[in-house]
């Protein structure tokens, strides 16, 4: 049995002609840039997370990317950032010129560590920018409340956890801003890349409504330097054939994650250590991440049995060659680089099947018990 670690067909396929009809709108509009369905998207997301502002962008890279240019981040900054995430996280600090200063994670989650990113904040920190990792929350109320108080913004990376909640609240409408990604392997995913930022307050929305389109309003009259950070009305019109089917697509990732649960402890491995649920969170399982030993070689041992699997990821930040001037060392941040060296994702997309879920825990199954 073949089991993907993603299967976009199965998504596509029941909703083959609604999209299909949601492209040809477009195409027979000739509007491709901005207009009607951009703005529809956008207002149906504010719907979504109950919150006034929701500004399409180009994708979640360029969200993390306009936020902080937004907060007028930059040269002599610092942002504190986890250093397990997906490379944006602090890509995008470096681009505007400000230091990422990182932190490791918190046991368990793999989320940042709250303490440890309190600890960080010096007199130059700028802003903090905790990461929704794989669909669970981040522990975000003592990060805002010591934010607060030294006036220091909180950006929330949301671009894995649309629709997951912290103490009832959805992700990235507690920070000053929430970035978000539409990326195909998303719960949410448009047909190539796309993302969104949201925000609370109306004139940092409009900055950033600005700092999308080159600064500029009117047409060629330019408030600021911004950049070309639109999404387009094709993606928008996909995505809003896909948004009514967010909440059941993650319920079935949840149902999954249970499923797998059972499966585990039913096969008595207790080498395999299963994602764990924080507190007053909700997990939207875009990622189902184990712990195992020999991580490469059960990994090897699956992709020979066809089943997919992927490393999320497999260099923290500290390590990377790209971010060696930052001065970190190997053994800064054991838990981080422990997860880094024993993490792996396991197919979780909602239309996996009960079989495909067996064969997958059989295998594992096999690789340790023979």
């Amino acid at each position: 049995m073949t089991v993907p670690l993603l299967d976009l067909h199965a998504q596509y396929t029941p909703l083959r002609q609604a999209l299909l009809d949601a492209v040809t709108r477009v195409c027979d509009s000739q509007r491709f840039i901005g207009g009607p369905e951009v703005e529809g998207l956008e207002g149906e997301l504010c719907d979504t997370l109950g919150y006034p502002h929701a500004i399409g962008l180009s994708s979640g890279t360029d969200a993390v990317l306009a936020a902080l240019m937004a907060l007028d981040i930059g040269p002599g900054d610092e942002v504190i950032t986890p250093t397990y995430s997906f490379f944006a996280t602090a890509g995008c600090v470096v681009r505007v010129g400000a230091r990422p200063v990182l932190v490791d994670s918190e046991p368990g989650t793999f989320n940042i560590n709250t303490a440890a990113a309190i600890a960080a904040i010096t007199p130059r920190t700028k802003a903090i920018i905790p990461v929704h990792l794989f669909g669970q929350a981040a522990d975000m109320a003592p990060l805002v409340e010591a934010a607060n108080q030294r006036g220091i913004a909180v950006i929330e990376d949301a671009a894995q956890a649309i629709g997951c909640l912290y103490q009832g609240k959805p992700v990235g409408t507690i920070g000053a801003i929430g970035c978000f990604s539409f990326f195909p392997s998303k719960n949410l995913g448009a047909f190539g890349d796309a993302g969104f930022v949201t925000a609370n307050d109306a004139s940092l929305a409009k900055k950033l409504r600005l700092i999308r389109t080159h600064g500029m309003e009117p047409k060629y009259h330019h408030h600021l330097v911004g950049a070309n950070f639109r999404l387009d009305a094709m993606q928008a019109a996909v995505l809003r054939v896909k948004l009514p089917k967010l909440a059941g697509w993650s319920d079935g990732r949840r149902a999954n994650a249970v499923r797998y649960r059972k499966l585990f402890a039913e096969a008595g491995l207790g080498e395999v250590v299963l994602p764990v649920e924080a507190p007053d969170r909700t997990h939207i399982y875009n990622q189902f991440v184990i712990r195992v030993p020999e991580r490469d070689r059960l990994r090897a041992h699956l992709d020979a049995a066809r089943v997919g699997t992927e490393v999320y990821y497999p260099v923290p930040f500290h390590l990377q060659d790209c971010f060696a001037d930052l001065g970190y060392k190997k053994g800064a941040f054991p838990i981080a680089e422990a997860a880094a060296g024993d993490s792996l994702a396991l197919p979780i997309y909602p239309e996996l099947t009960d079989a495909q879920q067996s064969a997958v825990v059989n295998e594992i199954r096999t690789f340790y018990r023979g």
